[in-house]
């Protein structure tokens, strides 16, 4: 059977992407297949698109890493059944009207959660809790610096950075995105573009752990700003891949440096993240502790504008596909 969903005619820009009729997936085993009523937007698809980060072996070739649905199908003993409103991670595929999702990597998506809101959840959050509190082993009292602050990633870092009693140090481009990351928690704000911010940082004490989506271009200051012992994770090259690595300050300050990413882990880590976030960060959200940053929502057919949106720094938290059926009347 068929579906709708954004195809490629080729790496490159956003002309690249359209809309068209392909092939219904089947689920193997363990596996739903979703009627996908929202999908998430990433950074990581935009580098996908321009051909630049392939999919997963055996992961679909269409664009999307997060999506919010209803069950279609089930295949294999599950806790999930047909008609079950579900949201999660999945490997590729979200951007279209039906999408795999492993069972053990699903979420029961809560009653009073928008699809949108849903679908705006899995890879923020569960990036953010996988490099903060699994990788860099963050503790209360430490103090973190978040580079991207108001990404959807930097947006989630921040919250659950102050859930966990830690010192949050954010960097964004704008006067906006500032403002933005204080609304969220962070207890001090900076511009990393702005030459000094290393030694402003180093003044006020320095920081146990750096959060980096950007790479090359950051590498020195990051190395800079962090204390003895300290952590620094690399989730991006958004600045470039090649930086100087000063190897008498890695040995003096005992430092750590880490490369991450989410989507090539197995599905065991997936659905223990997936866990996490229904156990710790679900109920932060649910009770005011956290908040959704959801800054906009795009039809499905809009998809080349959305990403459009994204790549132009222009969002405040998460972009987000909507497949909603249009009512008329």
């Amino acid at each position: 059977m068929a579906m709708q969903a954004v195809v490629q005619s080729g790496a490159g820009g956003v002309d690249t992407l359209r809309l068209d009729v392909v092939e219904k997936p089947e689920p193997a085993a363990g596996q739903l297949r979703v009627r996908v009523l929202a999908a998430g937007i990433n950074r990581a698809d935009i580098v996908q698109r321009e051909g630049k980060y392939p999919p997963p072996k055996g992961a679909s070739p269409i664009l999307g890493l997060e999506v919010a649905g209803v069950v279609d199908a089930v295949n294999g003993p599950s806790r999930f059944q047909e008609g079950d409103a579900v949201f999660g991670l999945v490997s590729g595929g979200g951007y279209a009207e039906y999408a795999l999702l492993d069972s053990s990597a699903a979420l029961p998506k809560p009653d009073m959660m928008s699809w949108a809101a849903a679908a705006s959840l899995p890879e923020a959050w569960m990036t953010a809790w996988f490099n903060l509190v699994e990788i860099a082993q963050l503790r209360a009292g430490e103090t973190v610096l978040i580079h991207a602050g108001a990404s959807g990633v930097g947006a989630a870092a921040i919250q659950l950075a102050s859930l966990l009693g830690c010192r949050v140090i954010a960097s964004a481009g704008s006067d906006e995105k500032r403002a933005f990351c204080r609304r969220l928690g962070a207890d001090d704000v900076i511009d990393s573009r702005q030459a000094g911010f290393a030694a402003y940082i180093k003044e006020h004490g320095g920081v146990d752990v750096v959060l980096d989506p950007v790479g090359a271009s950051l590498f020195d200051d990051n190395i800079a700003v962090l204390k003895q012992d300290g952590r620094l994770v690399l989730i991006g090259v958004m600045g470039g891949v090649q930086g100087n690595l000063n190897l008498g300050l890695l040995l003096v300050k005992r430092l750590k440096i880490i490369g991450s990413t989410l989507r090539s882990q197995p599905e065991a880590v997936k659905a223990r993240l997936a866990a996490a976030l229904a156990q710790e960060i679900l109920p932060a959200l649910q009770d005011g502790r956290a908040q959704v940053t959801l800054d906009s929502i795009y039809p499905l057919a809009a998809v080349a504008d959305a990403h459009r949106y994204v790549e132009e720094n222009r969002n405040l938290g998460k972009v987000v596909l909507s497949l909603m059926p249009v009512i008329a009347g």
